[in-house]
Order: structure tokens, then C-alpha cells, then sequence
């Protein structure tokens, strides 16, 4: 399981272990299994797949922060009595056949939804799924990581070094293939048990709805000037400046992307953001920067210094909003005061109820409503503050039935205890 959490600019995120004794994973119950290349080996492991009984566990390992995008470059496959199979999906890109072997059966996943779309571009279309790290928030846990979650739960140790690698090196090193085959050698054991903790806090509903939204969810719309995400940027305020972060962002993107490189490789995001506030005019005063100055930084210096003239010479019409692009979400709730005070007073009720709520069911805020879907029932509210009416604009933000049913009594009393409501 490929961590996400790597930025263009450090390593990831480590995460955090818990204080108490685990036995060690060492060593696949079956051994360390070949990867799978051949149309014969696929052939095997969909023959294998279909004997098998009971859930499938599933996992895959991407290249983040080494390839350009989150192309899946080996996927996992266990079942009871199958044995685990490790596949490379770049050999063998259709792999249909074995969602079919699978037939309806189960497949647990640890944060499905970053795995999903990739299985999905190589034919694996689980029809049901169970998402241990989904279940681990639903029941409150504090650390949701696979290695921690396994820890908790199973009293197991499930070593993470390899979380960040890149895993689109061929051949993959035997430590890899060890640390990609224990990731599922427990997934199914740990589902079992978390299952059974759902049903005795009265989630299992709960869970079963979270699980089937995380699997039918369409992939996100593309992102409206995604160069607006530019690490450290947020203090740029002159439209010169953004458009140089502009160019600069789009320049390092189609590179990237011939490359098949990740883009912070090629040109981290404080790189950007200094070009942008010193705006060179030459290659020498963009050498210059300290962020410009290193040997691979400096022998690119030329096509980057042509990317920020471009932005020099646009006329003022063409330089971006310091605004942003229009948009129908709700501005920043620190502006809502002074434009929208009944607003503000909304955000205000809702946040200390939703909070009271998650205290509750002992859930992280996030999991009981999206913040963003909040703000926006708060910001434009249905034409009637009753459970009813905001159970109704609650479901069209797409929340599960059962956050509906937490929430819309509740503020409906808090929003009835304002003035003006």
C-alpha cells in the first residue's frame, strides 16, 4: 500500500506506532510469492482466485512522488485457500479475468478509495467492499494506518518502510515483494474483527453505506487551476507574481509529464514560489536563487527563465484574479462575518452540534458530515430550517442516510435557537 501522504518537496509522513508490544510480521505465511508477468501466471491466479472461498483482500502499490500521476504499478490479491498472488499490472493491464474469478464476493481494502481507480483502469471491479481504514474511523480510532490499525487490533506488527518506495523499479528488490505480500496477509483477519466491533457499537449500517459510497463514487472533476495548489504560494498577492507561478506550474507539468516523472522531482514547489517573488528577467539572476542553483535546477534554468518571461510579457487583461476562479462553493467562513452574519452564525451553531454529535458516536467530525458539505448547507440554506427540509439539502450534497439522520434533528434545534432563524 502506496503512501499519499509524500509532498513534491520531503519525505512522507511517518506514521505513528503504538506504545504497545506487537509481534512482529516477518515472513508470509506461504512464502514470498513471484510477481505475476505471464498470461499463464494470470491464468493461474484467476484458476486460483476462483477456488478460494470467503473475502478477497486486495491492495495496490503506486509510484507517488517518483511517476508522473498514480498509475498502479503491482497489485495484491489474497483468498482463503488461493494464496496470496502479487500481479504486475503493467505486464498484464487487463486483468477482468479475475474480478470474474472473484465473482461476488467480498474484497477488503485498507483507504479503497485510493486504490479504486486504479484497479478499476485494469478491469478489477469489486461488487461489494469492506474498508478497514473506513471502519477504523467509524470506530473512532485514533491512528488509521494500516501498520497502526493491524497493531490495535491484531496485536500485529506490520513494518511500513518500504510505504513510499518506487514501486515502478524493475525488478522489484525481495524486501519489496515481503512487505507488499504481508499487506494483505492479515486484511482479512483484521476485517473479521473490526466487523464484529461495528456491530457490537451498532455501525454496521453505518459502515455498509460508507463502504458502498467509497465504491460507486465517479472519479473527482479535473481541478480548476490546479497551479492555485502550489505549495507555499498563499502569500503572493501581485498578479505578475501569480502568473510566473502560473507558467512556471505548467512548464513543470507538461515536463513532467513526458517524463513520467513525479513534478516535484523536476521542480519543487519553493523553487516556483521564489521565481515568482523575485520575477528574473535573465538566466544568470534566476541562477542566482538558491533554489535555482543546483546542477539538474541550473542545466533546466533556460526553458524555465522562457516560461517566466511569457508571464513578463502578458498584458494585464491576461494575468490571473488574485481571487481565484468563480465559483458556486462558499467563500472563507473568516470572511463570513462581515458578509453574511446570519451565516456566520449558522457555521457557528452547526459546528459546535456536529461536534457534539461525533463526541457522541465517538467518530472523527469528518466522518459524521463533510465539512465542506456543511458550510454549504450553512451558507445556503434550504428555504426552511426544519429536519425535513435540511435532511433534504443534506442528501443533495450526497450524504449517507445515516449522517442525515444524525444530524438534521439536531440542527434544526440549534438553528431554531438562533435569533432571526
Amino acid at each position: 500500500m502506496t503512501t499519499d501522504t509524500q509532498t513534491p518537496d520531503g519525505p512522507p509522513d511517518a506514521e505513528e506506532t503504538p506504545g504497545d508490544p506487537v509481534t512482529p510480521l516477518t515472513e508470509p505465511a506461504d512464502g514470498i510469492p513471484a510477481v505475476t508477468t505471464t498470461a499463464e501466471g494470470l491464468a493461474a491466479a484467476v484458476a486460483a482466485i476462483r477456488a478460494g472461498t470467503g473475502p478477497v483482500a486486495a491492495d495496490a502499490e503506486r509510484a507517488s512522488g517518483y511517476r508522473y500521476g498514480q498509475d498502479t504499478y503491482l497489485v495484491q490479491l489474497r483468498r482463503r485457500g488461493s494464496g496470496t498472488w502479487l500481479v504486475d499490472p503493467r505486464e498484464l493491464p487487463d486483468l477482468s479475468a479475475l474480478s470474474e474469478a472473484a465473482g461476488d464476493a467480498e474484497w477488503v481494502l485498507h483507504a479503497a478509495s485510493q486504490d479504486l481507480p486504479g484497479f478499476a483502469e485494469h478491469g478489477l471491479l469489486p461488487t461489494t467492499i469492506f474498508d478497514t481504514e473506513l471502519a477504523s474511523r467509524l470506530l473512532g480510532l485514533e491512528r488509521v494506518g494500516l501498520g497502526a490499525v493491524v497493531a490495535e487490533i491484531l496485536g500485529l506488527g506490520l513494518a511500513k518502510e518500504h510505504s513510499a518506495v518506487d514501486w515502478s523499479t524493475r525488478p522489484l528488490p525481495e524486501s519489496w515483494l515481503r512487505y507488499a505480500a504481508l499487506d494483505v496477509e492479515v486484511l482479512v483477519d483484521l476485517r473479521d474483527e473490526l466487523a464484529a466491533r461495528l456491530d457490537a457499537a451498532g455501525k454496521t449500517e453505518w459502515a455498509a453505506q460508507e463502504f458502498e459510497h467509497v465504491r460507486t463514487m465517479p472519479p473527482p472533476a479535473p481541478r480548476v487551476d490546479p497551479w492555485r495548489r502550489t505549495s507555499g504560494m498563499h502569500g503572493l498577492r501581485d498578479r505578475r507574481q501569480l502568473a510566473v507561478v502560473r507558467s512556471l506550474w505548467e512548464a513543470r507539468d507538461l515536463n513532467a509529464r513526458r517524463r513520467d516523472i513525479a513534478p516535484g522531482r523536476i521542480l519543487p514547489d519553493r523553487a516556483i514560489v521564489a521565481a515568482a517573488r523575485a520575477m528574473p528577467r535573465s538566466v544568470p539572476a534566476l541562477t542566482a536563487l538558491r533554489e535555482f542553483s543546483g546542477r539538474a535546477t541550473k542545466r533546466r534554468a533556460p526553458q524555465w527563465q522562457v516560461a517566466i518571461d511569457e508571464a513578463l510579457a502578458l498584458p494585464d487583461a491576461e494575468l490571473p484574479s488574485t481571487r481565484g476562479p468563480r465559483t458556486d462553493a462558499p467563500p472563507p467562513p473568516r470572511a463570513w462575518p462581515d458578509r453574511n452574519p446570519e451565516a456566520a452564525a449558522r457555521l457557528e451553531a452547526a459546528r459546535a452540534t456536529v461536534n457534539a454529535v461525533a463526541e457522541e458516536v465517538t467518530m472523527p467530525v469528518e466522518n459524521v458530515v463533510q465539512p465542506s458539505l456543511l458550510r454549504a448547507v450553512c451558507w445556503t440554506p434550504p428555504e426552511r430550517l426544519d429536519a425535513d427540509h435540511l435532511d433534504e439539502a443534506f442528501a443533495a450534497g450526497g450524504a449517507r442516510p445515516w449522517q442525515r439522520a444524525l444530524v438534521a434533528e439536531p440542527l434544526a434545534r440549534a438553528f431554531a435557537g438562533l435569533a432571526g432563524a
